[in-house]
């Protein structure tokens, strides 16, 4: 497959594997014979991912239940990939979640569970698996947004966990580059996946009548598939790309933050950008 040679043979470890880009990654990794450590707190969906990724015909493709909100479960799952199939070669960041309201009408628990997950779940991976990297001269991706890029209202704890992960991927990968270890950081816009679905709302946007009606409007922007996300992912990282920008909105909305870093949300605004970001 186009640009997935590479990963033949190598260690991939995939959190968020039971859906949307964590599953499409899995897949053509799998296709590419690339050997899979998947894990997921969807039990049911991570099965399937496993079977469409060839695990009936594989003995290098394991699965887990993991919570990324649960920082030992993850120190004991980095020593459980490294004794089942050895050192990780890829690290890929999935797992995310989000919530809808504007910050002072929702309670901080919000904003403390969406950190948990999407920031804190990633930095600790990152420093679970960082020395299995380290020996394999490794790659470390890590899932942020276009909202890692620009805020939009009403998604407060969402842009703050994203925003954080750039921040920290960022920095790490001028840490490690001498290590040998290879860190992007991959901004999607909107990719077809669950993740709004899924979304639990604490207080619905003024514009918006229903959860039916965001979940509608969101499919309209979702543009980019999420098999399409997953080989621009794979194609970056290959190359050791730091910073990946998946979609023309996310392109678009990047150059708009750079050149009118004020007033970019007003030009966005007029521009129709009513995307909810991945």
């Amino acid at each position: 497959m186009e640009n997935t040679k590479m990963y033949e043979g190598r260690l991939c470890v995939i959190t968020g594997a039971a859906s949307g880009i964590g599953r499409a990654l899995a897949v053509k990794l799998g296709q590419a014979g690339a050997s899979l450590a998947l894990s997921d707190v969807n039990e049911e969906g991570l099965k399937e991912t496993a079977n469409l990724a060839g695990a009936k015909n594989s003995n290098r493709i394991i699965t887990d239940i993991l919570n990324v909100a649960d920082a030992d479960a993850i120190l004991a799952y980095a020593e459980h990939v490294e004794s089942a199939l050895g050192s990780a070669d890829y690290v890929f960041n999935v797992a995310g979640l989000t919530r809808v309201g504007n910050f002072d009408e929702i309670p901080l628990s919000s904003m403390e569970s969406i950190m948990d997950v999407n920031f804190w779940g990633v930095v600790r991976m990152s420093k679970a698996f960082l020395p299995q990297l380290k020996k394999t001269k490794g790659g470390l991706v890590n899932i942020s947004s276009i909202f890692g890029v620009i805020g939009y209202a009403g998604q407060t704890p969402y842009c703050a966990s994203k925003f954080a992960v750039r921040g920290f991927t960022e920095t790490l990968a001028q840490e490690v580059d001498e290590d040998g270890v290879r860190v992007s950081c991959v901004h999607p816009g909107g990719v077809a996946t669950n993740i709004v679905r899924n979304a639990k709302v604490d207080v619905m946007p003024e514009n918006v009548k229903s959860k039916e009606e965001m979940n509608a409007s969101f499919d309209k922007v979702a543009v980019t598939s999420a098999d399409k996300a997953a080989q621009i992912i794979l194609t970056g990282a290959a190359k050791g790309k730091r910073r990946i920008l998946i979609g023309n909105d996310a392109k678009i909305a990047s150059l708009i933050n750079r050149l009118f870093p004020v007033l970019y949300p007003k030009i966005l605004t007029k521009l129709g950008g009513e995307t909810l970001g991945n």
